[in-house]
């Protein structure tokens, strides 16, 4: 009995010792393989979107109008730019605010009235009418007789000016106070805001 028992012991172990070594090789296996590695690199840089607004000191939106009657008409000159460095734009849009609120800018029918031209060239002051201001160029339609305050409202004209060779645009800002307005409109004043809002070009594949 003890013979029999020793040889099955022995049995045992064996079978243990195989199936370690087994397994040892196994893993030796998994530490040599083929490799290679390669990489490219890709630059971007983004674009700018930059739009300007000069105006002359006599002839700009800096320049108050005072003593204002029903009839009258007030004009000013502003030039849009696109930066050299920019994108061209998608578009270019112009919001109106007021500073405060009077009939000058809540009655849509008899307070101000709102058209913009552009010109070819600057604008320049009429001869013998100073305060008037004509176009030796080209005369553009930028926005036709509305009531003053608007928002984002789409001057495609000038966009086009500002995404030619030029890069600018040279409006003509004309208030109209219109000849219906009556006397409760004595005595108010008002400050008017322009705002050009440029938006990029549509996207494309780069």
């Amino acid at each position: 009995m003890r013979n029999g028992i020793r040889k099955n012991s022995v049995k045992l172990l064996a079978s243990v010792v195989l199936v370690g070594g087994a397994a040892s090789v196994a893993g030796l296996g998994t530490f040599g393989s083929f490799t290679s590695t390669t990489s490219a690199s890709e630059t971007v840089t983004n674009g700018y979107l930059e739009i300007g607004l000069t105006q002359d000191a006599t002839r700009g939106t800096t320049v108050a109008a005072t003593n204002v009657v029903p009839g009258d008409t007030i004009q000013r000159a502003i030039t849009l730019t696109r930066s050299a460095r920019t994108e061209t734009f998608g578009s270019v849009k112009l919001t109106t605010s007021a500073l405060t609120t009077n009939a000058l800018t809540t009655d849509t029918a008899n307070g101000l009235q709102l058209t913009v031209d552009q010109c070819s060239v600057a604008w320049t002051p009429k001869a013998g009418s100073p305060n008037e201001l004509v176009c030796s160029g080209t005369t553009t339609s930028v926005l036709t007789t509305r009531p003053v305050i608007g928002s984002q409202v789409d001057i495609a004209a000038a966009t086009t000016s500002l995404n030619a060779a030029g890069a600018a645009s040279n409006l003509r800002l004309q208030l109209v106070l219109p000849q219906a307005a009556d006397n409760t409109f004595q005595g108010l004043s008002n400050t008017i805001t322009f705002t050009f809002d440029a938006t990029q070009r549509a996207a494309t594949f780069r």
